[in-house]
C-alpha cells in the first residue's frame, strides 16, 4: 500500500489553534499503548476488556474534573463537537414534544445553525435567532422576549470561535431554565480556556471537542447534567450507559482525559502568558497598520484569540502571504459558490464589507512562543501594505481616513 507523500513546512508559526491543535506529545504517549498492548474491547467480561475499561473511566473522570461537574456518569463520549451539538438538540425535542421553539444565536457554530435550519423547514419548528450587537454581544433583552414555556431547548456557544467573544452563559441559563426550557451550550472552544464549575451551573447540556485542546481528532463529550431527561441520538449496543451505542473509540478517549488533565494544569498559562502574547501581537498590528480594527468584544474574550479585520483587502490573500512566510492562520470569509462572502459572524456584527472581507482570525495556544509572535509581528504590516497597494478600494477609501474610524473595537 502506498501513501501519498505530503509535504509539511520544517518551521513554522501555527495561529489556527481555534481550528484544531497539535495533539500533545504526553497525550499521544497515553493513547499509544491503547492501540497494541490494552487493545480489548471494553464491554468484553475478561481481563483485556477490564483493563480498557478502566482507563475509560479514568478518562471520564479527568473531563470530569476540567467541567467542575458534579458526577462522573454525567460524561457521554461522542466523536465531537457536531455530533455532541446534535445529540443535545435532538435528544431534548424527543423527550419534549409538545414544546415546538428552539432559541439560538445567529453566531452559532454550523452545527447547530444547520441542524436549527432543517428542523424550520422539515420539522416545522420555530426557531428564534437572537441578535448580536457589533461588539458580538448577544441582545439579551431580544433573548428574553424570546423565552416562554413553549421552548424546548436554548443551544447557546459559551463562546464564538471567530472572534472570541464570551456570552454570559450562566445569566442565560438561569433565564432559560425560569420558563422551563433546558438550557445547552457549545463550549467547544471555550472549554480549557477559561474556569468552568457546572456542578455549580443551571448549564443542562455542554458540547465539547477533543482536537480543540490538544487531544486527538475524532473525539469528543457530552455533558447531561443528572436528572435530565435524555433520549440518545445512537441506539444499539448498551456503551456509554446506553446513552450513546457504539464500541468506544478506547484511544482517542484517553487520549481527551490526558488532555483534559493538561488543560486544567495548564489554565492559568492560557490566561496570563498567552494571554498576553495574543495582546502584544494584536497591538504591535493596531500600531503599525492603519484602517484595521479588533472584532468582537475586547473585554470578554478568550484568551487565545485575535481577530482583526484590515480594510479593504482579502482574508484569502493575506493568508496566502501569510503562508509564504510559514504562518498559519485563518480568514473570516468564505468562498460560497464561486463568489467571496464574508462569514455569518461579521455579517451579523454588522461589520461593513469593505473590512469583514478581511478579517483574519490569529489564535494562540499554550505551544506559542515568543519568538513566533515577533515573526507574525514583523511580516504582517509588509503584507498588509503590499495587498493594499494592488487595490483600487484602498486608494479611494485612503482620502477619506475618518471613514476608518473603528466603532466596533
Amino acid at each position: 500500500m502506498t501513501i501519498p507523500n505530503v509535504t509539511v513546512p520544517n518551521r513554522g508559526v501555527y495561529l489556527d489553534n481555534n481550528a484544531t491543535t497539535r495533539v500533545d506529545p504526553d497525550v499521544l504517549a497515553e493513547m499509544l499503548p491503547l492501540f497494541t498492548e490494552h487493545f480489548g474491547n471494553p464491554s468484553s467480561m475478561h481481563a483485556f476488556g477490564a483493563a480498557v475499561g478502566g482507563k475509560i473511566e479514568w478518562a471520564r473522570k479527568q473531563v470530569q474534573a476540567l467541567l467542575g461537574a458534579a458526577h462522573d456518569s454525567e460524561i457521554i463520549f461522542t466523536s465531537g463537537g457536531t455530533e455532541s451539538d446534535n445529540t443535545a438538540i435532538l435528544s431534548i425535542i424527543e423527550a419534549y414534544p409538545k414544546k415546538r421553539e428552539i432559541v439560538t444565536s445567529v453566531v452559532e457554530h454550523p452545527a447547530v445553525l444547520a441542524l436549527c435550519d432543517y428542523l424550520e423547514k422539515k420539522r416545522d419548528y420555530k426557531i428564534h435567532r437572537i441578535p448580536v450587537d457589533n461588539r458580538g454581544d448577544l441582545d439579551i433583552d431580544a433573548y428574553r422576549a424570546a423565552l416562554s414555556d413553549q421552548v424546548a431547548i436554548v443551544s447557546i456557544m459559551w463562546a464564538n470561535n471567530e472572534t472570541g467573544t464570551i456570552f454570559p452563559i450562566e445569566e442565560l441559563a438561569q433565564m432559560a431554565k425560569a420558563v422551563g426550557a433546558v438550557f445547552h451550550t457549545d463550549a467547544v472552544q471555550a472549554v480549557g480556556k477559561i474556569p468552568m464549575k457546572l456542578a455549580d451551573s443551571a448549564v443542562d447540556m455542554l458540547s465539547l471537542s477533543g482536537h480543540k485542546l490538544h487531544a486527538p481528532k475524532g473525539i469528543g463529550a457530552l455533558y447531561v447534567k443528572r436528572g435530565l431527561r435524555f433520549r440518545p441520538m445512537l441506539r444499539g449496543g448498551h456503551q456509554e450507559r446506553s446513552r450513546r451505542a457504539g464500541t468506544e473509540n478506547a484511544p482517542a478517549i484517553v487520549g481527551l482525559g490526558a488532555a483534559a488533565h493538561l488543560a486544567l494544569t495548564h489554565m492559568g498559562e492560557e490566561n496570563t502568558r498567552v494571554k498576553a502574547q495574543r495582546d502584544r501581537l494584536e497591538q504591535a498590528i493596531l500600531a503599525a497598520v492603519p484602517a484595521c480594527f479588533v472584532t468582537g468584544n475586547p473585554e470578554h474574550r478568550l484568551p487565545n484569540t485575535c481577530n482583526i479585520a484590515f480594510e479593504f483587502i482579502e482574508g484569502e490573500a493575506i493568508l496566502l502571504l501569510l503562508n509564504e512566510q510559514g504562518i498559519a492562520a485563518s480568514s473570516g470569509s468564505a468562498c460560497t459558490s464561486g463568489s467571496l462572502e464574508p462569514s455569518h459572524v461579521m455579517r451579523a456584527m454588522g461589520v461593513p464589507y469593505t473590512a469583514a472581507h478581511g478579517a483574519t482570525r490569529f489564535s494562540l495556544s499554550r505551544d506559542t512562543t515568543d519568538a513566533e509572535i515577533d515573526h507574525v509581528i514583523a511580516v504582517v504590516p509588509g503584507i498588509i501594505a503590499k495587498l493594499r497597494s494592488l487595490s483600487p478600494y484602498w486608494e479611494q477609501g485612503a482620502a477619506k481616513p475618518k471613514e476608518f474610524a473603528p466603532v466596533y473595537s
